[in-house]
């Protein structure tokens, strides 16, 4: 019950495909359109199934400094997060497991939070994406566009980009996400 994407259809089986740990670390393409705004503001796993596990009230916290959140990513701002380049985002990341997935899939993360946040504002931020070298990245832009801007807007964004777009992928978020 506490899955927010039923990644456990019957007591002891995990359909990993639906698990946000899976789809925000592991999973190389868009994230599915179905478990997207049941992510929430998940942007690296999500562990909902760790905090209710009878077994871990064995659990011990981490005292180990490398297992201690740094205070630089305790409450990361979306929009700083997903603006980072390559090279901020591996020096962000530096000796943490994070830097493994890349750059594109981590703001493909951030795109999805973006868009299930509500702030209108953070539209900015992904109009500015749309632009981006990976298409995994302009996709998501756009799923987070529709879902952040009124429905004249994203049209109008629709024609101003879709038009020289050549990734197909990105190409099925504009149709898929249109009014």
């Amino acid at each position: 019950d506490i899955c927010p994407t039923d990644a456990f259809p019957a007591p002891y089986q995990l359909d990993a495909r639906r698990c946000i740990s899976y789809l925000t670390i592991e999973h190389k393409g868009p994230i599915p359109r179905a478990l997207r705004a049941a992510m929430g503001n998940r942007i690296y796993g999500c562990d909902d199934c760790l905090a209710v596990c009878p077994w871990n009230k064995f659990a011990k916290t981490a005292r180990e400094a490398k297992l201690i959140a740094r205070d630089a990513l305790r409450a990361p701002r979306l929009d700083e997060l997903a603006m980072l380049d390559d090279s901020a985002f591996r020096a962000l990341f530096a000796g943490s497991p994070v830097k493994r997935v890349g750059r594109a899939r981590f703001v493909r993360n951030v795109l999805i939070a973006i868009g299930n946040s509500g702030e209108e504002a953070l539209g900015r931020v992904a109009e500015t994406l749309l632009a981006d070298a990976s298409p995994l990245v302009r996709g998501a832009a756009v799923w987070a566009l529709s879902h952040l801007i009124d429905e004249a807007r994203f049209e109008t964004l629709k024609m101003q980009n879709a038009g020289s777009e050549t990734d197909p992928g990105v190409l099925e978020e504009w149709r898929a996400n249109s009014g």
